[in-house]
């Protein structure tokens, strides 16, 4: 049954199978069809490969020691609010450029890293909260989040974030899953006094799991990655951690900044080689 004063947009039904509900409206016969602006249905988020999880996982090692450093070689009040202001002027480049770029994502995450680490420490270092309340605060905080997405959007994928409230709905969870795994990886490390290099193990070993759930078909594509997603965070710690603290702490001793730089260099240059190739370029945005 046809509307009165309503036709129908003939392109509709094939812009709905390609990139979803939002490229369909209807049109008035007085109304001149508006041409889709590409950049609002543009994915802003990397696709998931081999290179991302590395890259991931190498962010959130250099986030843990290059917080620690910061806040041992500077006052910790100045260093949380530089790297809350470095991260505020990141994520607002981030959400109002009109498409992905590799540079702008990547330096990002890397802020949310040594940021959310600091936000970790201070409820721990500054406020004395035990690692189990943090822990639990965060993931209270990250089922909150998750669910506000959800509700919003009706889907919780990663290759929906487009611009708008899917991108700020996608920097929000992360931002709390770096502080989630933070807490999470001290936790394991100092309270349960499994030491920094078992934990890198331990999680190194629960990151397997989501995949082989997923393989299996007991988890879905979106839980099996966001699981994986916040495991990464302390499994990068760890072993960075491991690496930069004093051997007295059962580490090796290297020093956080040194382990900070070494693994920032090693970071920029995969981000260098995916700027260069430009393989990680985004699929186009899927119906929610």
């Amino acid at each position: 049954m046809k509307t009165p004063g309503v036709t129908p947009d003939r392109g509709c039904v094939q812009r709905f199978f390609r990139v979803g509900p939002r490229a369909c409206r209807a049109v008035t016969v007085n109304e001149r069809i508006r041409p889709l602006d590409p950049a609002a249905l543009a994915v802003k988020v990397p696709p998931v490969t081999a290179l991302f999880w590395i890259i991931k996982v190498l962010t959130t090692g250099m986030g843990e020691t290059a917080s620690d450093y910061l806040a041992r070689t500077i006052a910790p009040e100045v260093a949380v609010g530089a790297a809350g202001l470095v991260l505020a002027g990141a994520l607002v480049v981030q959400v109002r450029a009109r498409s992905y770029s590799t540079g702008l994502y990547w330096f990002a995450v890397v802020m949310v890293s040594v940021f959310g680490t600091m936000a970790a420490d201070v409820l721990h270092v500054g406020l004395g909260i035990p690692y189990t309340v943090s822990t639990t605060f965060f993931a209270v905080a990250l089922v909150a989040v998750l669910g506000l997405w959800y509700l919003s959007e009706r889907t919780l994928s990663i290759h929906t974030v487009t611009r708008g409230r899917p991108e700020l709905f996608y920097w929000a969870t992360v931002l709390v899953t770096f502080a989630l795994g933070t807490a999470a990886g001290d936790l394991t490390a100092t309270t349960f006094g499994w030491g920094y290099l078992v934990s890198g193990f331990v999680f190194a070993a629960a990151i397997v799991v989501p995949g082989l759930a997923f393989r299996a078909r007991s988890m879905n594509a979106v839980a099996a990655f966001w699981t994986a997603y916040v495991i990464t965070r302390p499994l990068g710690a760890s072993f960075a951690d491991w690496m930069g603290v004093p051997v007295s702490r059962g580490g090796l001793g290297w020093g956080t900044g040194p382990v900070t730089v070494a693994w920032a260099v090693v970071i920029v240059a995969l981000i260098a080689y995916l700027a260069v190739r430009g393989n990680d370029a985004p699929e186009p945005a899927l119906p929610a």
